[in-house]
């Protein structure tokens, strides 16, 4: 087998799902760089591949600058066959593996990609959102302003949009998704390929629901459809506003609006807000 550098996708939950190319740099891999030496043992102990004489080095998001540098050494002398892994899935894809191959091309040393399982695109497929166009935007983050400021800023662009979740902050970020995206279809895909896989689709509302009665557990990842050509473009939102204002309060001409027309309540709000200050 050819020596040099490999990233090598591996099985998210389904040992069966390891590919061929996959199980054959593994077995010839003489270094395996990997997130977690237990899991990556586990994993090889899975597949019936000896760990003698194999070296594993520790290769996580906090050392990967250093380490990538001592395995551009390693690939220079043309000796080696070396592996670089994540826990589970595709290497680089939120997960380490970006400085190794950005300093490959970086030095022009050749480098080989082993494709296979990827939580993402196993979750697009089961959605049924569309995946002609998609954008994957990470990890959501834990505090609640900078993830509204993330749904805010990702809400009119017009695609499927993908994160990545923890169980423990699902019901969190489905709140937050309520009031930027409140009638778009979303889709929470956890444990793919696992014994208790799940794909929920419905709105945030219906989403939050379920998932109050049903607290989620394992790995998520949560979609969210594109903003469909809505009533919005064929309307004068000012002027139905201004209409509604006649005969009740501002917010709830506010929540009527949106609930009728698919609106994002923020924008709506800021709307009501002036037609009320130019009456004053």
């Amino acid at each position: 087998m050819k020596k040099g550098i490999y990233i090598v996708s591996t099985p998210i939950g389904n040992i069966k799902d390891i590919s061929e190319r996959a199980r054959e740099v593994l077995e010839n891999a003489d270094i395996i760089a990997c997130e977690d030496t237990r899991v990556t043992k586990k994993l090889l102990d899975l597949l019936n591949i000896p760990g003698s004489g194999k070296k594993l080095l520790t290769f996580h998001d906090h050392n990967e600058d250093k380490k990538a540098s001592e395995i551009i050494e390693l690939a220079e002398t043309e000796e080696h066959i070396i592996a670089q892994v994540s826990d589970a899935g595709s290497p680089l894809i939120s997960d380490p593996g970006y400085r190794l191959a950005h300093l490959c091309r970086e030095k022009n040393i050749d480098f080989s990609v082993v494709p296979g399982c990827c939580a993402i695109i196993c979750a697009l497929q089961m959605s049924g959102l569309p995946t002609n166009r998609f954008m994957f935007a990470g990890f959501i983050p834990n505090r609640d302003k900078a993830r509204l400021d993330l749904f805010t800023e990702l809400k009119d662009i017009k695609t499927t949009l993908v994160f990545y979740e923890t169980a423990p902050r699902l019901l969190k970020t489905l709140e937050a998704a309520q009031k930027i995206f409140p009638s778009r279809q979303m889709a929470v895909a956890r444990e793919m390929t696992k014994i208790y896989e799940e794909c929920k689709n419905a709105t945030a509302e219906e989403l939050i629901a379920y998932f109050s009665q049903n607290p989620p557990k394992g790995e998520i990842v949560f979609m969210v459809a594109p903003p469909e050509d809505t009533k919005e473009n064929n309307i004068d939102i000012k002027s139905v506003l201004r209409q509604k204002m006649l005969s009740m309060p501002l917010k709830g001409a506010v929540k009527q609006a949106v609930e009728e027309y698919g609106l994002n309540k923020n924008e709506v709000y800021r709307l009501a807000l002036e037609l009320k200050n130019e009456q004053l």
